[in-house]
């Protein structure tokens, strides 16, 4: 696993990596902080991870590089949220799920700068969080976030604006 991680940034000895069988690059930035029990796991798809500098993992939560994740510089994620930029395919009834594999790449999950991601959240693939956004806790992300708005829920709904 090609793990590139600016001498500045902290990563955490309780924090769970998986090596790639397929190449999958992980860059983590100066000062960014990957928290304990952050789990790391290239599954259902060979895209990167790349890390901003500044950033905060928090404790809790999970990373699977599917399609490949992009998170800016400055960004705040809180605990126990899923970054997942798979789908599984599952529309046949004569083969098992798990057998299906995935479906094409809607573009990864790509974060800006400035961003504040609640406790708890999901995004999903095709999930881009525009600079400045605020995610409440407990949201599902899945599309296009607007630059310095503030989201909660499930469905993601807008309530207002950084000003």
């Amino acid at each position: 696993m090609p793990l590139i991680a600016d001498p500045t940034s902290r990563i955490s000895a309780l924090a769970d990596i998986e090596e790639s069988q397929r190449g999958t690059r992980y860059a983590i930035g100066a000062g960014s902080i990957i928290d304990s029990f952050v789990k790391i796991k290239p599954a259902g798809g060979c895209g990167d991870l790349l890390i901003g500098e500044r950033v905060v993992i928090n404790s809790g939560c999970v990373l699977y590089t599917g399609n490949g994740i992009v998170i800016g510089d400055d960004c705040a994620i809180a605990a126990n949220c899923v970054f997942a930029p798979v789908n599984h395919e599952y529309s046949r009834r004569d083969m098992l799920i798990r057998d299906q594999r995935f479906k094409s790449s809607r573009g990864g999950i790509v974060i800006g700068k400035d961003v504040w991601i609640g406790a708890g959240c999901v995004l999903l693939d095709g999930a881009v969080v525009e600079d400045g956004a605020v995610i409440g806790a407990m949201s599902l992300i899945r599309g296009h976030v607007e630059a310095y708005s503030v989201n909660i829920g499930s469905p993601l709904r807008q309530i207002g604006w950084r000003h």
